[in-house]
C-alpha cells in the first residue's frame, strides 16, 4: 500500500454492498480534476437531464462557499421547501456530499445512485461521477430546491451544468487552485464568475475593487446581474442584527457569509422569520467547530490557505495559550498559514494529514512533512493525528484549547477520532 493517497484505506465496510459501490467509484480518482462541461453534459443527457428536474442555488468562492451553502440550505428547508445539498470534500464519509432535508442519503439510496452515475457516464471523473449521482438523487426525491456548491473554479466546475438558478452567490476570493485557476487574484476571480448565466442575481460578498470589477465584467458579458449583500432591492438587515445565535458559525468572518445566505434567502422571497429559524438551526462541521470532551476542548478548523488562517487567527486571538496541531499538503500555502498561527499558538504539534490524490492524472498529493514545518516556527512532531492530539492536549491541560487546522484532511482524521465516526478515504476533489 501507498504511504499516501486513497489506498490507505478502503471504503467503509459497515455495508458491504456499499463499500464494494465506493471501491469502484474510487477507482476512478486517478481520472483526476477534469475541467470542462463536454462530459457532463453528455451524461446528463444519457440520465434524462436530473439537473432540469428542481431548482437550484450555486454557490462559488475560495473560502465561505460551504458555510454559505450550508446557511442557505438550512434557511430553504426552514421555509418549508424538500432541499438538496452538494458539497465537497466530505470529512468523514463520502455519504456527506449529498444530503436531502439536511440529512446524508441512506446507504441503500447512496449506493443506488452511485451505482446508476457510473453506469451513465462510464467515462466521467470522481468528481463528476459524484454530481451526477447529485442530480439523480436529487430528481428521485422531488427536492424543490438544492443547493449546489462548486467544486474549483465555477466556468469549467462539473457543477456548472445546471441551467438557470434562482440565484448564485460567489462569497471570497483568495490564491487557492492556482495551477487551474490562474495565479492572480482577479484570474481566479473571472474563473468563479464564470458560474454568471443570463438574468440571474449574483450575490457577491465583500472583496478588493479591482477583483469585484472582474466578477462584474463577467457577469454583464453573461447576462447576469451583480449585487452587494446590503444592496437596495436586497432590504436592510435590522432584523437580523444582535439577535442571539447569530451568525450560527463561530468566527467574525462568518458575520460576511450570514449575510450572503440572509441576501440570497431574500432574493428567493423567503420571509425572514424563516431566514432566522434556518440560521439558528445551520450547522457546518469542520468549520470552527467546537467539541467538549472529558479531557478538555476541541476547535477544529479547516483552515487551508492564507485566507482562511488569517480568519482563524483572528478568533484565536481571543483564546488563552491554546495548543495547535497543524497539518497542510505541500501544495498548499502553509508557510504563510504557519505565519498567521504560530505568534498566537504557544504550542505547536505538527503531522502530516492523511492526504487524497491531486487533479494530475496518477499523481499522488503530498503532505507537507512535519519536520518542514517545525524548522518554520518551532513545535514538536508526531507520526500521526491521534498522537498528535493526545500530546497538544497534555501542552494545553484540561482546561485549555486543542487547535486542529490546516488542512480540511486533517480535521477529517480529527473529528473522526473525538466522535469515534466511521471514516471513507479523503479525497482531493
Amino acid at each position: 500500500m501507498s504511504a499516501s493517497g486513497v489506498d490507505r484505506a478502503a471504503p467503509r465496510a459497515d455495508s458491504p454492498s456499499l463499500a464494494r459501490v465506493l471501491a469502484q467509484l474510487y477507482a476512478r480518482v486517478p481520472r483526476g480534476i477534469r475541467l470542462g462541461l463536454d462530459a457532463m453534459n453528455e451524461a446528463c443527457e444519457r440520465a434524462g437531464h436530473p439537473e432540469r428536474a428542481f431548482e437550484t442555488v450555486h454557490v462559488a468562492g475560495t473560502n465561505g462557499k460551504g458555510s454559505v451553502s450550508a446557511m442557505t440550505e438550512s434557511i430553504a428547508r426552514a421555509a418549508g421547501g424538500r432541499t438538496g445539498l452538494y458539497t465537497s470534500p466530505h470529512l468523514c464519509l463520502f455519504g456527506e456530499r449529498i444530503r436531502v432535508d439536511g440529512k446524508p442519503l441512506a446507504d441503500a439510496t447512496l449506493e443506488a445512485v452511485i451505482a446508476r452515475a457510473m453506469e451513465i457516464g462510464p467515462e466521467l471523473s470522481f468528481f463528476e461521477t459524484a454530481t451526477l449521482a447529485a442530480f439523480l438523487a436529487f430528481r428521485d426525491a422531488n427536492v424543490d430546491i438544492a443547493v449546489i456548491e462548486v467544486g474549483i473554479g465555477g466556468r469549467l466546475d462539473a457543477t456548472n451544468v445546471i441551467p438557470k438558478p434562482r440565484v448564485a452567490a460567489i462569497t471570497r476570493i483568495a490564491l487557492d487552485h492556482m495551477d487551474k485557476l490562474g495565479d492572480t487574484l482577479v484570474a481566479i476571480a473571472r474563473e468563479k464568475a464564470g458560474i454568471a448565466k443570463p438574468g440571474v442575481p449574483i450575490v457577491v460578498g465583500s472583496m478588493d475593487p479591482e477583483v469585484r470589477a472582474a466578477i462584474d465584467e463577467v457577469a454583464l458579458a453573461s447576462g447576469a446581474r451583480t449585487l452587494d449583500v446590503h444592496a437596495a432591492e436586497i432590504g436592510p438587515f435590522d432584523f437580523f442584527r444582535g439577535m442571539p445565535g447569530l451568525p450560527p458559525l463561530l468566527g467574525a468572518h462568518q458575520v460576511g457569509n450570514c449575510d450572503v445566505a440572509i441576501a440570497m434567502a431574500r432574493l428567493l422571497r423567503i420571509d425572514d422569520d424563516a431566514i432566522a429559524r434556518g440560521l439558528k438551526a445551520t450547522r457546518w462541521p469542520g468549520r470552527l467547530e467546537r467539541i467538549e470532551k472529558p479531557d478538555g476542548v476541541y476547535l477544529l478548523d479547516g483552515a487551508h490557505n492564507p485566507d482562511g488562517a488569517a480568519a482563524l487567527a483572528s478568533y484565536l486571538r481571543r483564546t488563552d495559550s491554546p495548543a495547535l496541531v497543524f497539518g497542510a499538503l505541500a501544495d498548499k500555502a502553509w508557510p504563510e498559514m504557519i505565519d498567521l498561527l504560530a505568534p498566537i499558538t504557544p504550542h505547536r504539534v505538527y503531522v502530516a494529514p492523511m492526504v487524497g490524490t491531486s487533479g494530475a492524472v496518477g499523481k499522488q498529493r503530498a503532505a507537507a512533512p512535519p519536520q518542514e514545518l517545525a524548522l518554520r516556527h518551532a513545535g514538536e512532531t508526531a507520526p500521526d493525528v491521534a498522537s498528535a492530539m493526545k500530546r497538544a492536549r497534555s501542552l494545553a491541560g484540561p482546561r485549555g484549547v486543542v487547535v486542529v487546522a490546516g488542512s480540511l484532511y486533517l480535521v477529517g482524521e480529527a473529528r473522526a477520532l473525538l466522535l469515534g465516526l466511521p471514516r471513507d478515504p479523503p479525497v482531493a476533489m
